[in-house]
Parts: C-alpha cells; structure tokens; sequence
C-alpha cells in the first residue's frame, strides 16, 4: 500500500448505508513517527479508535479493516462474490494454485481437491499422519536419552513436512527431499520484503524456487509413471490422474497445485504447534489439565488436546490476516462500501475482542470445552477463514496436530533454553526466532 498520503474521509457509496467510522490522521502519523513497526500495531488502534467496521489511509484510497463478526460473516460467507481476492500475496511462490485461483478456475480447483479433505478422503490419510508422528516420537525419544538439544519449531516443520509429503506422494520424507524443501519456508519467509517488480522479486528467490520446481517435477514425474510409495497413491496422483481428462491441468498447475498443498499443508501447522509448545512453557497446568481429561486414546483426552490446540489458534490464527476487494457498492453492517474498496478482515484482532473473549490474552482452552466458553457467532472465530474460501486443508491440520500432540504430550515437556521475545506478521504469524530446548530423560 501506498505511504505517502495522509487521513482522509471514505467516501460515501449510494444507498442506505452511513459513511464508515474513520480512525484520526493522528493514529497512522504516531505509527509512522514510530517507524512504522508492525501492521498490526496499526490496525489494533484503528480498531480501538474507530471500531469494528473502521476506516483509514495509508495512501489515497481508503482501507476498512473488519474485525466485527457480523460483518466478517458478511464479508466472507454471506457475499464472497461481492468481496473479492484479487492477487494473493505468495503468487510468486505457488503460482496459479487453489489458494491464489479466482473464478471459474478456481471452482474447478477446489472441486477436485475438496474431496481429498473431508470425510472418506482424509481417512485415506490417516495412516500417514500416524506414521509421520511415530517417527517424530522416536526422535523425541532419542533426544531424550542422550540430552542433545532440539529446536522445538525446527521439528514441527520437519514433523509437519513428513505428514505432508506421505499424503502427497506415498513415501515418508528423506533426508535429501526435506533439504531441499527448506526452500519453501525461504521464499515463504521472504515474501514481504522482496521487490515489487515481479520479474525482480523472482530473480531476488530464483535459487530456491529452482530448487522447489526440481522436487515438484521429480514428484509429478514419479506419479505419472506409476510408481506408488509405499502407502500407495497420493494427492499427486490425484493430480495426473485428473490431466488425463481435464486439459486445464498441464504441469504448470499440477506443480502450482503441488507447491500450494506443500507449502499450506505444513507452514500453518508448524507455526501453531510452535506457538502451542510456548504457550505450555508459560502455562504448564494447561498440559496436566488435558492429559487428566482421560485415558490414553479416550474421546475426552482428545477433546482437550483439541481445546489446546483451538486456544492456539485464537491467540495466533494460521492467516491472521484476509485481504479482499469490494467489487461493487455495498452496505456492510450499515455503513458503505464503495466498489474498489480494499478490506482488511482481521481474524487476529477478532480473536483478541475483549466483548467477545473475556481476558483476551490469557491462554485458557476451558474456553473451547466449557459450555458458553466461546462467542456463539461463527464470525467471532476463525483461524482458517470462513465461507467458500475457507482453508479446504482445515481437517487435515486439525487431525495431524491432534495426533502428534496424543504421541508427545505424555512423555516429553520440552525445557526452552530461550524462547523468542515476539511475533513476526508475514503470511503466518510465527515466533520471531529459534526455539532450543532439551528434553528431560526417559524413566528407566
């Protein structure tokens, strides 16, 4: 977004609707004399000046930032047609896959993918899940007995990383494929800082996207040949399978295809098991409280391993922030919105709504088990989006970090050596910094 201009009035759409509460030139003049700092910053004084639909400027058309449910509902699930993604920011990284598809194409996409996600498609994957957390376990263990030091979000991206590549292409993750795959979290991690030309930006990552191409053509070509791991098939298959008949799916898309499920299927989940494995360091009880909820395996020691899990999700949602385009007028809980209008719906701050979440910052998961513990309105939370562009994988990262946290939470209590100070807002909203830790000794 454009920096230079300064505070000005939205201007009024026709219809019924009152113009949007504007936020003071005086809360983006004290953020920029600040140095500007994080987005954030901004927005959560916007927020707190101007109200749930708010408007501001950061350059000569204005910005409304939506964190009330009715009107995130509104925005997202009630009329999508009307607020609109226009070009998604990790473009460069996952080209022209589901996430970043707009229309038609995106229809398509999400219809042959939607399956694979849900119901009968995800127990074809649990299996691999299982597999990929028992090897995490075994690993666990080991740092366990000799004492070495681990780095806690280092291994829920390798855990992660493992779980995903077993559904995409049958086989566990080697040592050589996850080298090479560090690659996506780079460019993924670089994104906000690179270039705004697009030709620049891709020469500033072309190594690492080289290196992604050449895992991705070596998956894709696996597939086509017919070679199965040893699970069997996996979403790759899908995929080759589905450009036997549908001429849109060259091997541009299915490697834009593969790269989005790579790189969506393990960043988000690691990020929130990271964050998760803090938030139990500065509250130890909430871990006795969900392994005395019920025996190993049992319904209520899953529901409060989910408990923390959802609670994570509240603090630091895996997108934490939506962009969208009004793509008409529109009323929007009253007020209007002119069509060319950028939105910034903000699960984030949502998620930290004193009138919807008492103690907003205080880590508490007895809100996802307790009756009434958490807003009734689907607007209030929601870590993975809502309405037709909801996340498709929300089952599959719901499931893998369930069954990591039954294999791990029993016997291992990391002890951090350092923890990071703060957040870092990219894509996801993940520690800023590494995390070692040591793991106590196994009992004999």
């Amino acid at each position: 977004m454009d920096t230079e201009a300064g505070l000005g009035a939205l201007p009024h759409a026709p219809g019924t609707g009152r113009p949007v509460p504007e936020a003071d030139a005086g809360v983006v003049e004290r953020w920029r004399a600040g140095g500007g700092g994080e987005l954030v910053e901004l927005l959560a004084r916007v927020r707190e000046e101007a109200g749930g639909v708010a408007a501001f400027r950061l350059g000569p058309a204005p910005t409304v930032l939506v964190t009330d449910p009715t009107a995130v509902q509104h925005v997202l699930a009630r009329f999508p047609e009307r607020y609109v993604k226009r070009s998604h920011r990790a473009r460069l990284l996952i080209g022209d896959g589901v996430m970043a598809a707009t229309g038609a194409a995106w229809k398509r996409q999400r219809r042959l993918l939607q399956g694979q996600f849900t119901g009968t498609g995800m127990r074809r994957y649990e299996q691999r899940i299982t597999a990929a957390a028992r090897t995490t376990a075994e690993r666990w263990d080991g740092y366990a007995r000799t004492g070495q030091v681990l780095d806690v979000g280092r291994e829920m991206h390798r855990f992660a990383l493992d779980a995903i590549w077993r559904s995409l292409t049958g086989h566990p993750l080697d040592d050589e494929t996850e080298r090479e795959l560090t690659a996506v979290e780079a460019v993924a991690a670089a994104l906000p800082t690179l270039p705004a030309d697009a030709a620049d930006a891709r020469d500033a990552v072309a190594a690492d996207l080289a290196r992604i191409d050449a895992v991705a053509g070596r998956a894709v070509e696996a597939a086509r040949g017919g070679a199965h791991g040893p699970d069997g098939p996996g979403l790759v298959h899908v995929l080759t399978e589905a450009a036997t008949e549908r001429p849109e799916y060259t091997d541009g898309l299915i490697r834009d295809e593969l790269v989005t499920l790579l790189a969506a299927g393990h960043e988000t989940s690691a990020t929130t098991l990271t964050w998760l494995y803090l938030l139990l360091d500065r509250h130890p009880a909430a871990r006795e409280q969900a392994l005395a909820a019920g025996g190993e395996g049992s319904p209520e020691r899953r529901q409060a391993i989910q408990a923390l899990i959802h609670e994570t999700l509240r603090l630091y949602p895996s997108a934490w922030i939506l962009p969208r385009h009004a793509a008409e007028d529109d009323t929007l809980a009253g007020y209007s919105v002119e069509a060319g209008t950028d939105i910034l719906v903000c699960p984030y701050l949502t998620h930290r709504d004193p009138e919807l979440w008492p103690d907003p910052e205080h880590f508490d998961p007895r809100r996802f088990t307790a009756p009434d513990g958490r807003p009734a309105h689907p607007g209030a939370y929601f870590p993975f989006g809502i309405g037709p562009r909801a996340c498709l994988g929300l089952q599959f990262a719901l499931r893998e970090s369930t069954v990591l946290l039954e294999h791990l939470l029993p016997v291992h209590v990391p002890e951090f050596a350092a923890t990071p100070a703060k957040a870092e807002y990219g894509i996801t909203v993940r520690p800023c910094g590494p995390t070692p830790a040591t793991l106590a000794p196994l009992p004999a």
